[in-house]
């Protein structure tokens, strides 16, 4: 049992990573505008990041298994590890990276170390969805920002009022954002170890039910918000106020952006619902919010006009965008060497 435990840390590890990156960007906007406080936008994000892994984190995570299926406990730590280490070094820079980048990057090292295919379909499809979904969530920004504009404008709220109203639409959506980004992005922190997963089905009560998987996801999901609680402030600055100068109605409006974003590529529900009437349907894979975060940033100041953004921090995150992938995949296939020939663990079969 230690050295399943042992092997899971690195899984933990980058739970905590994400917690500390990604995560922290559903409640960046408003913290950096100062609306919500980070201790309330640490305790709501943590508990529904956590509700939304355990009962809505298995549609996305299929995705990865396509990619790469790791299938030795030892070579799901290195993969897990490697991914994290390059979070961690991301975070420290204060750049919001995206690790279903750094998860993509080592899991590729890993099918390079073990001489196994990646499949392109499947690479193709996760790469144009960190195209596609900063884009979207940009589109997004921009429709709603004009919506709310139109509605705030015709009312004539008196800005007191306004102010508490935005207040509590960004900790709903924040929370919403919250489930879907552990619905989303679970598969990123656990997803390499599905096939080889320790534990076994239980039942509880008679009706209480949790898979080996979503017993994976939960300590996943406990894992990222611990990241939330220590680590995240700072890249929630960097979000909230280091791109574009936000206000707290544009705030909202990036946090509903991005949150809709991360939805419909985690909901099952509404894939089933598309592909049902023929039509075309959102792929289930991993995206990052960090992505989907900083387009909805762009969206609305495009939506503004396009003056004040901060292009060279946008740059600068976007260099860490590419960098992200390449530095994970060459450390883990460093990794992948000696766990196998110092070690002696076997990293793939």
């Amino acid at each position: 049992m230690l050295i399943i435990i042992l092997f899971l840390s690195s899984g933990l590890f980058l739970g905590w990573s994400l917690g500390a990156n990604d995560a922290a960007n559903i409640f960046g906007t408003a913290v950096g505008t100062k609306m919500i406080r980070f201790k309330t936008a640490a305790f709501i994000s943590s508990v529904f990041v956590i509700i939304g892994a355990v009962i809505s984190g298995a549609g996305a995570s299929h995705t990865l298994g396509e990619l790469g299926a790791v299938n030795e406990l030892a070579g799901a730590f290195i993969v897990a590890l490697a991914a994290a280490i390059t979070v961690l070094w991301m975070t420290k820079a204060g750049l919001p990276v995206s690790t279903s980048q750094a998860i993509v990057g080592a899991i590729i090292g890993w099918n390079f170390f073990s001489q196994t295919a990646t499949n392109i379909s499947t690479l193709s499809k996760i790469v144009g969805t960190w195209v596609f979904s900063p884009v979207i969530s940009a589109v997004f920004a921009f429709l709603l920002f004009h919506i709310v504009k139109r509605i705030v404008e015709g009312s004539r709220i008196h800005l007191l009022r306004l102010d508490s109203y935005t207040r509590i639409g960004l900790i709903v959506v924040g929370a919403f954002g919250s489930y879907s980004l552990g619905a989303n992005n679970i598969g990123n922190v656990m997803g390499v170890f599905i096939n080889s997963s320790p534990f076994k089905n239980i039942s509880l009560v008679g009706f209480f039910h949790l898979s080996s998987i979503q017993q994976l996801f939960l300590f996943g999901g406990i894992a990222i918000a611990i990241g939330i609680f220590t680590y995240s402030k700072r890249v929630m600055m960097t979000v909230g106020s280091g791109i574009f100068k936000l206000s707290p109605v544009t705030a909202l409006v990036v946090v509903l952006a991005s949150s809709i974003t991360l939805f419909i590529f985690a909901s099952q529900g509404l894939h089933d619902f598309l592909t049902s009437l023929h039509l075309p349907a959102f792929p289930l894979v991993p995206i990052s919010s960090s992505q989907a975060v900083v387009g909805a940033v762009i969206g609305v100041s495009l939506a503004k006009g396009g003056r004040n953004i901060n292009f060279k921090r946008l740059g600068q995150i976007s260099l860490g965008w590419i960098a992200t992938p390449l530095a994970s995949a060459v450390l883990a296939y460093i990794a992948l060497f000696f766990m196998q020939n110092v070690f002696m663990q076997d990293v793939f079969r």
